[in-house]
């Protein structure tokens, strides 16, 4: 593998169908195999599985004394957890858990089994977090799992496995926030400071909020590395989606985002495949890339296919001992609401650092996957429908606001549609023997058509009528469950 360059970047750009402008990037179109998909499968697996505390930001945190933690609420902090367990930060920094992360039941064979039994259509492992640690084989960084620690290539046997189940594979990078997560480490002169660890820990410069408003920042140096990081991702796996965290909205990524979409755009159309980008809040322009929401979703059906990214775990996206964990059925009903407002569900889920995937997590998965075995009809290869549906509850429009969401109700339906079925979820079935959908009634401003047939998916043909109120669905003979039941209605 030749090391990648400016020059080489420069020309696929000048030679390929998009430039690095945002007129030219806005002609790409979303792939239609990720319109269709709905479901994927995060992976959040690094150095940072191997305390296996607090959560993902052990590596910032670990050195930040007065920090507190971002989404857990354990009685001693990472900090002191950290100086309690393996001693003095300037005596075991961060690098020292590397040698530790052996990954020696990792099979990738084995996870993609899991993921492909559990309905995803996508896997999308992090290919480099924040903490500087490459999960594959690059010649940028002597820092990566090919030549320390678990010395494989995760990314690449990942690839292998997922596209031999036939999903499509894809990877994030993180490694945008590099430039300021070890800052606090800086009072470390042994550890961070050191020039020999330069290539882990990175710049470690202050953070400041404000940069994403007044443009300081990353300079020219790190933002070319971070452009061939990037680049070299592509070249080396040919990932159907490149997802990128947040802090890539600082105003001095701009011209190296557009370079990177051209880059990327340019080398799928040499490859004859369809590929997307994920970007949050305002980092790309509108039209351009796949706009992400994390642990967040929308009110309503966006035009433009989007995603939100979650976990199984509410405070963490890595293997922690104190996670707390969602209960599946909770995810179904989130998944069929982001569904029916055009969005797709990219799920996380945390292994453990020797490559085995906890028992929570595996549960949940294959809890999903069986219920999508019988309503993955009304879900995969759908389209959202006039409106996404009725209920009282609504989603928070923001990242981190999922938390706030009220608990689904028995009046929280959600719409999908395919090839002339509509297809109605009951979030919550109800005790008292009928289903109410109101957006069907006689009087209805939103449907004008004939319902033919109404049938329980996985269950068949059920007693429905049409009346002033709605379509009316006698499901007295329908189990008690704590899934969403899905019905389809055929229309003509």
């Amino acid at each position: 593998m030749i090391m990648i360059n400016i020059q080489q970047i420069d020309k696929v750009i000048n030679q390929g169908p998009f430039q690095d402008n945002w007129e030219s990037l806005s002609s790409n179109s979303i792939p239609q195999w990720y319109k269709d998909a709905k479901f994927g499968v995060f992976i959040h697996w690094g150095v940072y599985s191997v305390p296996a505390y607090g959560n993902e930001w052990y590596a910032r945190e670990m050195y930040l004394k007065d920090s507190a933690n971002r989404e857990n609420k354990q009685v001693v902090s990472i900090f002191d957890h950290h100086l309690q367990t393996y001693g003095p930060q300037h005596e075991f920094g961060y690098k020292d858990f590397i040698p530790l992360f052996k990954a020696e039941k990792f099979d990738p064979m084995a996870w993609a089994a899991l993921f492909s039994k559990a309905g995803a259509r996508y896997v999308m492992p992090v290919a480099e977090h924040h903490d500087g640690f490459q999960m594959y084989n690059s010649k940028l960084s002597p820092w990566n799992a090919v030549q320390m620690g678990p010395q494989r290539d995760v990314i690449g046997e990942l690839k292998n496995a997922v596209e031999a189940k036939d999903m499509n594979f894809a990877v994030s990078s993180h490694r945008a926030e590099n430039w300021w997560f070890f800052d606090g480490g800086m009072a470390f002169q042994s550890d961070v400071q050191d020039d020999n660890y330069r290539g882990l820990y990175g710049p470690a410069q202050p953070r400041d909020p404000e940069w994403t408003i007044h443009g300081e920042g990353p300079d020219e140096a790190f933002l070319t590395d971070w452009l061939l990081r990037t680049c070299e991702l592509v070249d080396l796996y040919q990932p159907s989606i490149v997802w990128f965290d947040w802090w890539i909205m600082n105003v001095r990524f701009k011209p190296y985002l557009k370079k990177f979409a051209a880059y990327y755009y340019n080398r799928a159309a040499q490859w004859g495949s369809e590929v997307a980008i994920n970007y949050k809040l305002d980092a790309f322009m509108h039209g351009t890339a796949v706009f992400d929401i994390e642990r967040g979703q929308l009110n309503d059906i966006r035009p433009q296919l989007w995603q939100t990214d979650t976990s199984v775990a509410r405070n963490s996206w890595s293997y922690s001992v104190n996670n707390q964990y969602k209960d599946p059925a909770d995810i179904v009903c989130d998944l069929i609401d982001i569904v029916s407002k055009n969005g797709c569900l990219l799920l996380n889920v945390g292994p453990k650092a020797d490559g085995t995937i906890p028992e929570e997590d595996e549960s949940i998965l294959l809890a999903i996957g069986e219920w999508l075995a019988v309503n993955g009809e009304g879900i995969f290869d759908t389209t959202h429908w006039k409106i996404y549906g009725e209920g009282p509850t609504q989603s928070g429009e923001e990242m981190h606001t999922e938390g706030n969401r009220s608990p689904y109700t028995e009046k929280d339906i959600r719409f999908t549609f395919k090839g002339g079925t509509l297809y109605a979820y009951v979030l919550k079935l109800p005790s008292h023997g009928e289903v109410v959908i109101s957006s069907l009634s006689l009087d209805s401003r939103h449907f004008r058509s004939v319902i033919k047939n109404v049938a329980v998916l996985g269950q068949g043909g059920v007693a429905w009528q049409l009346s002033e109120d709605g379509l009316v669905i006698d499901t007295s003979n329908i189990p008690p469950t704590p899934y969403p039941v899905g019905f389809a209605i055929t229309m003509d």
